[in-house]
């Protein structure tokens, strides 16, 4: 996507310039664009000109896929860069493969993941690192940059901002969202201090002004592990996006069959979703309300030539004669109107404290009743505690969530205008563009603070 001469306000130079890499940035069709969009939009309101420097938009398609109307809402005063860059591993053409691929597929992924490795330490993105690097330096060559913020994954990313910092000295901030070090979903330590990804977080940290994460026990994790750095780790939400919330429009029908939904990515293992199928399964059994209900599932299964071609959508599809429907994935621009015809949600999620996920902000938006079906011990009932439809936490219990599940249906036919109110009224807090904007202007103010006492004779590092 290349900028139009008009893209840039007529006194450039004057505004201060952010470059932004943002590697899942709209169109692609991944959560953390909707954080990322946000992201540049504020810098661009805050006063800012921002250069998103992501991957080729037909790199997706070999993903997750894409969602143009991601693009509707990306201020047109930010510049994208795409670069060249793909996934080797997800080619599915196999007209492409060579000879060592075609005869020995698993050899050659495991000689691909050692040679990315040799250039920074991350499978799959490793090798992106020089085409990164160039670029960052490119661009500001160009435009001189006074801020990199980089979004992780990949964590090559870091490569490119220790890069320009070396070579220009421009001042970096990172959003790890999940962290590196930390293994959110199992709750360990990813790789310790000593480590080549270790030495490079530690190295990468100590010099940044601002380090984002997406809630307290990952904000805790990197204070306690780099307690000179604890002030400057920020605890940045996802939240969710306003016109995601479809309003009271929708009036429960039990007679025609409540209609329960989830609408997200499909990480959970199948032995999960079996569990949360077979909950569903008795709870018809078990409540007239539910006897005719549906469950529909929207969102993304599996990348590259297993999406939707997995054991999750066989377990999907053996599940139809329970009422249970996958629609496929959703664009952006449905969300609203998807929300406003169901009856309740179902938040199916992996991980444990460490975990959120984007996707509880944007189902307490809908002001419908919500089932968990994740840990009890998860970040998400931290913030749904106090949500006047929310069933509570019950792990992933067959028991425990056909009682939710049945809950959930008589908070579906129940649920006053009051309640609604009080519902919404909890989700107001966490609207992604009011968490976004204090973090950008949090941000911009640490840049100006560190280079003041720069000037004074303070350490930049």
């Amino acid at each position: 996507m290349s900028p139009s001469p008009q893209s840039r306000p007529s006194a450039e130079g004057t505004r201060p310039h952010a470059i932004y890499l943002a590697i899942g940035f709209p169109p692609a069709a991944k959560s953390s664009a909707y954080r990322m969009r946000e992201t540049a939009n504020q810098f661009i309101n805050a006063g800012w000109d921002v250069t998103v420097v992501t991957i080729a938009r037909d790199s997706w398609e070999r993903d997750s896929g894409i969602d143009l109307s991601l693009l509707d809402q990306v201020d047109p005063r930010v510049e994208v860069v795409e670069l060249p860059l793909a996934r080797e591993d997800l080619e599915t053409d196999i007209r492409l493969f060579d000879e060592a691929r075609a005869l020995n597929p698993n050899g050659w992924i495991n000689a691909l993941r050692r040679r990315q490795q040799k250039a920074f330490p991350e499978p799959n993105f490793g090798e992106w690192r020089g085409d990164l690097e160039d670029a960052v330096l490119r661009i500001h060559r160009e435009r001189p940059a006074d801020l990199l913020l980089a979004t992780c994954v990949p964590y090559v990313n870091l490569a490119a901002a220790w890069k320009l910092w070396e070579e220009a000295r421009v001042p970096y901030a990172v959003d790890f969202r999940d962290g590196w070090s930390i293994d959110v979903v199992e709750g360990v330590e990813a790789f310790s201090p000593d480590s080549e990804e270790g030495r490079w977080e530690e190295k990468i940290l100590r010099h940044a002004v601002s380090l984002w994460v997406v809630n307290d026990p990952i904000a805790e994790h990197y204070r306690k592990r780099y307690p000179d750095f604890a002030d400057r780790v920020h605890v940045v939400r996802n939240g969710y996006d306003a016109d995601s919330s479809p309003g009271r429009l929708h009036a429960p029908d039990p007679e025609a069959g409540l209609v329960f939904g989830y609408l997200g990515t499909v990480n959970f293992s199948t032995q999960h979703l079996q569990t949360v199928l077979n909950a569903w399964r008795a709870a018809r059994e078990k409540e007239p309300l539910l006897a005719n209900a549906r469950f529909e599932l929207r969102g993304h299964i599996g990348a590259g030539a297993s999406r939707e071609a997995n054991g999750h959508s066989e377990i999907l599809k053996q599940a139809e004669a329970d009422g249970v429907f996958f629609q496929g994935p959703a664009a952006k621009a449905e969300v609203s109107s998807i929300y406003a015809r169901w009856d309740a949600m179902v938040l199916i999620l992996i991980g444990g404290r460490y975990v959120t996920s984007g996707k509880v902000y944007e189902y307490m938006a809908t002001g419908l009743p919500i089932v968990s079906a994740h840990a009890v011990e998860h970040d998400a009932s931290n913030v749904l505690k106090g949500h006047p439809l929310w069933t509570g936490a019950v792990g992933v219990d067959e028991a425990g969530l056909t009682e939710s599940f049945v809950r959930a249906a008589h908070m579906a036919v129940e649920t006053t205008d009051e309640m609604h109110a009080e519902a919404m009224a909890h989700a107001d807090r966490f609207t992604r563009e009011a968490l976004m904007s204090v973090a950008v202007k949090n941000l911009v103010e640490d840049l100006t603070s560190r280079r003041g006492s720069s000037t004074t004779g303070g350490s930049p590092s």
